[in-house]
């Protein structure tokens, strides 16, 4: 959708569709990422034990914490590949349930290697579910919605921030039942949660949209309709030319390089301060591990309130750039100002930092899927959120580095205050064309590429299923 766009307005049929998915697809993605989320960063909560039973440094702790974005980002284009053969159903069932066993098995660490290990098996696991989702939205709903279930269902990662302090906070002081420690007690209800949930997404998730028995027929055939016109005017505008674009072209256009430096840096903030938070909060003193637990939930809280807001908001108006800039200025400023205060002001320092850092990513992914054609959405999705990803392993390898070298981690705010301004003043250099900025295919290729099969099981749509480079 274009910046300038106003909202389109919909047939009775497509609007009733997409309230029934916005009632049922787009909760059951909530639901997961809420326990994708918890699984991912729950590893903060338990970073002072975990590194006192098992030997970790500082340093050592945040190599490993990092480790998963790399596992993440080398196995996401197979994982897309896997999911084209075996549709969304069943490969996103996959990826839930591996992670879960994987997250459940954390619990038994007893090395730095074995600690290494778990960590990249989880980025193995989880790696191709946030395109997934991504791109599933695009074959489901019009344009002029996915902003908004794009916010919902990144929600799920601000809701779970919120949710796995107090959790893992009281499930840290089961420590000495049955003999295990309260970290290893986290690790394996929480890993063993995602598991059975991956058996209830079995149950509940379709395919595409010709799958969905809950869907009428006038309402799917209006809403494939829809997203076939949708793709018809991209065409329409490329001159009618149609091809795959795979991701070494993507890399030639420079606004991709500019979503790829952005996105980079939008992981590198937020996942700095996710996973330092907790430690951030206990050197306030005296606190508990339940107490730890809410007191990280406060800044989460308001980053949940302020996703939600900031999407309506992108929705409503249609400028995406103004809306992101502002979000990293203010994250930036959060993480400034966290340097210089007392650790209870520097807490509501936090609370700004994550109200700017978390919400970014929901915004940030509406301005690349107006700027690319659908045949060159998929790879491109994909390369931006594999390399992006790449920041949280920079994020908390840097952070350790810094905190066992300095004894602090001020340092480290500082930089994340540097990445937040720059990443501000690199939105305002992307374009802001809308759908005439398109990654276009060379007219040699555009007349020799056929057109890319669906994925199985879907709707016959423009849409392709996920593409490889």
């Amino acid at each position: 959708m274009s910046e300038t766009a106003s909202p389109e307005v919909h047939s009775p049929a497509v609007q009733s569709a997409v309230h029934k998915i916005f009632r049922r697809v787009v909760p059951l993605f909530f639901v997961m990422f809420v326990a994708n989320y918890m699984d991912r960063v729950n590893l903060g909560f338990a970073q002072d034990e975990l590194r006192a039973d098992v030997g970790l440094s500082a340093a050592a702790f945040g190599l490993g914490a990092g480790v998963f974005f790399i596992a993440y980002a080398l196995f996401e284009v197979p994982s897309n590949m896997l999911m084209e053969r075996f549709g969304a159903k069943v490969w996103l069932t996959r990826i839930m349930i591996s992670w879960g066993v994987v997250a459940t098995a954390m619990a038994f660490v007893n090395s730095v290697e074995m600690f290494y290990a778990l960590r990249f098996l989880l980025g193995v696991a989880e790696a191709g579910f946030f395109p997934a989702v991504i791109y599933y939205f695009s074959r489901w709903l019009p344009d002029s919605h996915r902003g908004r279930a794009t916010s919902v269902f990144l929600m799920g990662s601000g809701t779970a921030t919120v949710i796995v302090g107090p959790i893992s906070g009281a499930l840290m002081e089961m420590h000495g039942i049955w003999g295990h420690a309260g970290w290893q007690w986290m690790f394996f209800i929480e890993g063993v949660f995602s598991v059975v949930l991956g058996f209830v997404v079995y149950r509940f998730l379709d395919s595409g949209i010709e799958q969905a028995t809950w869907l009428t027929d006038e309402e799917k055939t209006g809403l494939v309709a829809t997203i076939d016109a949708e793709q018809a005017e991209r065409d329409a505008r490329r001159g009618g030319k149609t091809a795959e674009v795979s991701r070494w072209r993507l890399l030639a256009d420079p606004q991709m390089l500019l979503f790829l430096w952005i996105y980079f840096a939008i992981n590198v903030a937020l996942y700095a301060v996710t996973f330092w938070l907790p430690s951030i909060v206990d050197d306030i003193g005296g606190v508990s591990d339940f107490q730890v637990g809410l007191l990280t939930a406060v800044p989460w809280l308001c980053a949940l309130v302020a996703l939600f807001v900031s999407g309506r908001i992108s929705d409503r108006i249609g400028k995406r750039r103004p809306v992101l800039v502002v979000l990293l200025l203010l994250g930036g400023c959060g993480t400034l100002l966290a340097v210089f205060v007392s650790p209870w002001v520097g807490l509501g320092a936090l609370c700004l930092a994550a109200m700017g850092f978390k919400p970014a990513s929901p915004v940030f992914w509406t301005i690349p899927q107006s700027y690319l054609d659908a045949r060159a959405a998929a790879p491109g999705i994909a390369l931006i959120n594999s390399i992006g990803n790449l920041g949280g392993f920079v994020a908390p390898t840097a952070f350790g580095i810094i905190e066992d070298t300095t004894g602090s981690t001020k340092g480290g705010l500082v930089g994340l205050t540097v990445v937040g301004f720059l990443a501000a003043l690199s939105v305002l250099l992307v374009r802001g064309g809308g759908r005439n900025d398109r990654v276009r295919a060379r007219p040699a290729e555009a007349a020799a590429a056929p057109a890319p099969e669906a994925t199985p099981g879907a709707a016959r749509s423009a849409h392709p299923g996920p593409a490889t480079a």
